[in-house]
């Protein structure tokens, strides 16, 4: 697999997709997801009767980068190894600020989610573009907004991905 960063967008030196639609099959190029629309899948043609190279184009911006290889390029090496749990674990959590989806995206808000008890709770970590690394250093986790949802507010339950837990360290049942 070869994986990029940068060079999937619209810009002069976003030439990822223009090389992948030449040198091979662009099947993929933007995604519904904030951060990280500017995202692309295909794959290159190779010499002789080998099956293409994969090949995920992630975006430029820090954050952007960081989501959509969790989102997609862990999971695909993880099965690509043939291990069968693809996914961080979720949990459910009550979310402690606003979270606004006018483009009708699924989005991935930058959070930190502590233990209130029996339940969680998650706050935003700060300002929430695509370049801003500080939101996400801050992060232990990304509240799920999904696309056809376009207004989250305080006290509403959001499903939380825990970026720093294992599986193993699920409550009993919680979505691994």
């Amino acid at each position: 697999m070869l994986i990029t960063s940068g060079g999937v967008s619209l810009g002069d030196y976003d030439m990822v997709k223009d090389i992948l639609s030449k040198r091979g099959e662009l099947h993929l190029w933007t995604i519904r997801i904030k951060p990280g629309k500017p995202s692309a899948f295909g794959l290159i043609r190779r010499d002789g009767d080998r099956p293409g190279l994969p090949l995920i184009g992630l975006p430029g911006n820090p954050v952007s980068s960081m989501i959509t290889f969790e989102q997609f390029v862990r999971p695909a090496i993880l099965k690509m190894l043939g291990l069968r749990t693809l996914r961080k674990p979720t949990v459910r959590a009550k979310i402690e600020g606003e979270i606004s989806n006018k483009d009708r995206r699924r989005v991935f808000a930058r959070v930190s989610v502590h233990s209130d008890g029996d339940a969680y709770r998650a706050r935003l970590t700060g300002p929430q573009g695509s370049a801003i690394l500080t939101s996400m250093t801050k992060a232990n986790g990304l509240a799920i907004v999904p696309d056809l949802v376009s207004h989250i507010s305080p006290g509403d339950a959001v499903e939380v991905q825990m970026m720093d837990w294992n599986e193993s360290y699920c409550l009993e049942g919680e979505t691994p």
